[in-house]
Parts: C-alpha cells; sequence; structure tokens
C-alpha cells in the first residue's frame, strides 16, 4: 500500500507539492511561531518554506514517505493538544 501510495503521490506532483507545503505551515505555526511578525518577515519565512517544500518534494519523488511523515507528525501534535484540553478540563497539571 505504501509504494501505491508513494506511486500516486509521484502522479499527482502539485497535490503533493501543496500538501507539503500546508503541513509544513501548520507545523511552523504550531511549534515555532513564538510571536505574531511583521508582514515583510512572514513573507519571508513563507517563501522559505516554498523553497523547502521543493526539496521535501524531491525526495517524496524519490521515494521517501515525506507526505505520509509530516501526516503523523501533525496528528501526534493533534494528540498533544487533545491530551492538554482534557487535562485543562479536568483540572490536572500536565507532567
Amino acid at each position: 500500500m505504501l509504494t501505491a501510495l508513494n506511486e500516486w503521490f509521484g502522479n499527482h506532483l502539485y497535490i503533493t507539492y501543496l500538501l507539503i507545503f500546508i503541513f509544513m505551515s501548520y507545523v511552523y505555526n504550531k511549534v515555532f511561531r513564538t510571536r505574531k511578525l511583521p508582514v515583510l518577515k512572514t513573507a519571508v519565512i513563507y517563501v522559505l518554506l516554498a523553497i523547502g517544500s521543493v526539496m521535501l518534494l524531491v525526495f517524496q519523488i524519490v521515494g521517501l514517505p515525506i507526505v505520509l511523515c509530516l501526516a503523523v507528525a501533525i496528528s501526534l501534535m493533534f494528540l498533544v493538544r487533545i491530551r492538554y484540553f482534557i487535562e485543562k478540563r479536568s483540572g490536572n497539571r500536565p507532567t
């Protein structure tokens, strides 16, 4: 199944690039952005994310499961967010 999925991503490069860019943008916004930056600096960061997405697209074409790894990373981020929400609601502090 993994090879079929990688083959599909290889045949649909624009969709793959868009997925990689969206996943990377989400990870940047949730993990690395600590404060709001000025518009020009934000534009520079997104241009660099777009260039990095091209590099990761090449790795995806070669055969590495980049999209799947980013999807796993985002799902783990969602799990941590759900855990913090539940602990905050119950009144316990995270360890």
